[in-house]
C-alpha cells in the first residue's frame, strides 16, 4: 500500500492481527508531536484515546501540558512505562523516535497516516518492537473496537449478529 506522495508500505506494516492485538493490550499512548490546538489531528486523537480509556503521556518540549497531564520534552523523560508511541512527527524525525522508543521498554512504534519511514520502521523492528505505519489509532480502534465494528465494517458481512453470537 502507498501513502499519497510516500513509499510504499510493506503489509507486515499494516497487518489487522496487529493493529488488533495492540489495541486491545495497550494502556499507555504516549503520543510525540501532541499539540495543545484541538484543531491539530493529533489532539484529536488523544482526545478521542482518552476518552476512551487510554492513559495518554504527551511528548511535545513546545507544549507544558496537553490533555491535563504533563508534556514532555521527549520519550526518554517520560517517568512511566508506555506500550505505543504513536508518532505525529515529520518521516524524518521517526528514526530517532523508534531509538528512543525501544531505549524506554515500549512494546510499540505507530506511525500515524502519512508517517512513513522504512528506516524507523526497522530499527524499531530490530529493538524488538511492534510497529504500524501510515495508520491512525484512531481510525483503527474506531474499526475494531468502537461503532464501526458494531456497524459492522470489518467482519466480512453486515448482520445484527455478533461474530460468534448463538
Amino acid at each position: 500500500m502507498t501513502a499519497a506522495g510516500s513509499l510504499p508500505v510493506p503489509a507486515e506494516l499494516q497487518s489487522p492481527e496487529v493493529i488488533r492485538g495492540l489495541l486491545l493490550s495497550a494502556r499507555t499512548v504516549a503520543v510525540v508531536g501532541l499539540s495543545g490546538n484541538p484543531l491539530r489531528p493529533s489532539h484529536f486523537v488523544g482526545f478521542y484515546l482518552q476518552r476512551h480509556g487510554y492513559t495518554i503521556v504527551p511528548v511535545n518540549p513546545r507544549e507544558p501540558e496537553v490533555l491535563g497531564a504533563t508534556s514532555y520534552p521527549s520519550l526518554l523523560d517520560v517517568p512511566v512505562p508506555v506500550d505505543v508511541v504513536c508518532v505525529f512527527r515529520a518521516p524524518e524525525a521517526v528514526p530517532e523516535i523508534a531509538r528512543e522508543a525501544v531505549a524506554v521498554g515500549a512494546q510499540a512504534l505507530w506511525c500515524q497516516y502519512g508517517v512513513v519511514s522504512l528506516e524507523g520502521a526497522t530499527i524499531a523492528r530490530n529493538g524488538g518492537l511492534a510497529v504500524v505505519v501510515d495508520r491512525c489509532m484512531k481510525v483503527e480502534h474506531a474499526r475494531y473496537l468502537g461503532r464501526m465494528h458494531w456497524l459492522g465494517f470489518n467482519t466480512g458481512r453486515v448482520t445484527s449478529r455478533r461474530t460468534g453470537a448463538v
